[in-house]
């Protein structure tokens, strides 16, 4: 984890990609340590949010480190898509724990697909973020051109991805790209923020949440019968009993994620 840096206050876990002389480009390595960090926090029970983020002020993840790859075949570019799509990027959407990108500067090409498959996107003012790829004769290979337009269009996702440009944090959250554009220095405060709304919630329901808009999206799936599916599975939980019984007696509930 040579890359990575973690800080646990009570029930928010921040997940800092420390490779800021490289503009935390992305390589194999980081890929899979992260993958087993964000495992890790995902199955621990006291993390109830992750709040991702790029060390230093330039970018979160400015992209892949293309040096890698370069030399790559037909064959291998398919296995690098698809390992590094299995091991991060899918299990970051499919997370039961909620993971907020809390994005300073640069997103490009797999730093914003990462930001993408992160639940929700913080912006600072001076983020850019874009899918500059056909600018090196490839296309994204981490769900960019998936996630992109189930963003914000196909029209739109489009343009991005075929003009290889960049557009800035308020195009971003006019997008919907993002859900919010804070200052620099007010970026982890915002995050940590949303991070607290959302840990005083039921753990159980949120992570039930999350698997039925993700059905929305996965092909040849009904995405009401999940919901209706997980609304009911919600009735067996300790944290609906709980809740249910706060509100009756009028007091906090202490969700247990049971």
């Amino acid at each position: 984890m040579e890359h990575i840096i973690k800080t646990q206050n009570g029930h928010i876990r921040e997940v800092t990609i420390n490779r800021a002389e490289k503009l935390n480009a992305l390589n194999s390595q980081l890929i899979k340590d992260l993958s087993t960090e964000l495992k890790n926090a995902d199955e621990d029970k006291e993390t109830r949010v992750v709040i991702l983020t790029g060390a230093g002020e330039k970018a979160f993840v400015a992209g892949a480190d293309i040096s890698e790859f370069a030399d790559y075949d037909e064959v291998q570019g398919r296995e690098l898509s698809q390992r590094g799509q299995n091991l991060l990027f899918t299990a970051v959407e499919k997370m039961q724990t909620p993971v907020i990108a809390a994005v300073n500067g640069f997103a490009l090409g797999g730093g914003l697909e990462l930001a993408m498959s992160c639940h929700m996107r913080i912006v600072s003012e001076n983020a850019r973020l874009g899918l500059p790829e056909v600018s090196l004769g490839v296309i994204p290979g981490y769900g960019g051109t998936q996630r992109l337009a189930q963003l914000v269009g196909k029209g739109k996702a489009l343009e991005m991805i075929t003009s290889a440009q960049m557009i800035d944090a308020q195009e971003a959250y006019r997008l919907g790209l993002a859900n919010k554009v804070v200052s620099q220095e007010a970026l982890l405060e915002e995050s940590r923020n949303l991070a607290g709304k959302i840990a005083k919630n039921s753990p159980s329901a949120i992570g039930l949440a999350i698997r039925s808009v993700n059905a929305q999206y996965a092909e040849g799936v009904d995405g009401y019968q999940v919901e209706i599916d997980a609304f009911g599975e919600c009735f067996q939980s300790r944290d609906f009993k709980e809740g249910t019984q706060a509100f009756l007696s009028k007091r906090k509930p202490e969700f247990k994620g049971e």
